[in-house]
């Protein structure tokens, strides 16, 4: 998996004006947990911007200079209304400890339904799983080759190679619904079939 670095400065003081301070200055408190202590920092509120603002997942090096760790997003608290970032929780990667993401979804192959005319749903664009760092993927493939029109495509289908997909099996990836062009040329054709033919009586 890809990843992010984001520079930061360890913060002593975690009080509500301290916090409010820092983002006044247009920076972002944020914590780390899973060490033997969290570790609370800030970094610039713009140098998220690849980090949460895309649809991608990345695991993220916490560089605060004489420290660094490997970190994966746990949690953003946005502002309802302005949007500004409030506050971000990261959780610390180790080699031997599994850690739950979401990783999204890619389409891959092509649908029979979709050239029928059918139109494709992709239910879910991200999947939690949980893993070892050395696993998580960049993306989950979700193959659509065998979709034909009014077909769905459930988790059970997809590989998951090192990975444990946390949800239930008969949560639905994507489907093929029938368009309304395609329904209305097969109510006709039912309708041509059932309709008796010209000259006979």
């Amino acid at each position: 998996m890809k990843s992010i670095t984001i520079k930061g400065s360890e913060r002593e003081s975690v009080g509500k004006s301290a916090t409010k301070a820092l983002r006044n200055a247009g920076l972002v408190p944020c914590v780390l947990y899973g060490g033997n202590q969290p570790v609370h920092f800030s970094a610039e509120e713009k140098a998220f911007k690849n980090l949460i603002y895309t649809p991608n997942a990345h695991t993220v090096v916490i560089d605060l200079g004489s420290k660094k760790f490997d970190a994966v997003l746990q949690d953003v608290q946005v502002h309802p209304i302005s949007d500004r970032i409030l506050h971000i929780d990261f959780y610390e990667l180790r080699e031997d400890r599994e850690v739950t993401i979401e990783i999204p979804v890619k389409v891959v192959g092509t649908s029979p339904g979709v050239l029928g005319g059918g139109i494709l749903n992709l239910n879910t664009r991200k999947l939690k799983v949980k893993a070892l760092p050395k696993h998580l993927p960049d993306f989950i493939e979700a193959n659509i080759s065998e979709l034909n029109m009014g077909n769905k495509l459930y988790i059970t289908k997809l590989e998951t190679n090192n990975i444990k997909l946390l949800h239930p099996d008969n949560t639905v990836v994507a489907q093929v619904k029938i368009s309304r062009a395609a329904m209305k040329a097969a109510q006709e054709a039912a309708k041509a079939a059932k309709a008796p033919a010209k000259g006979k009586k």
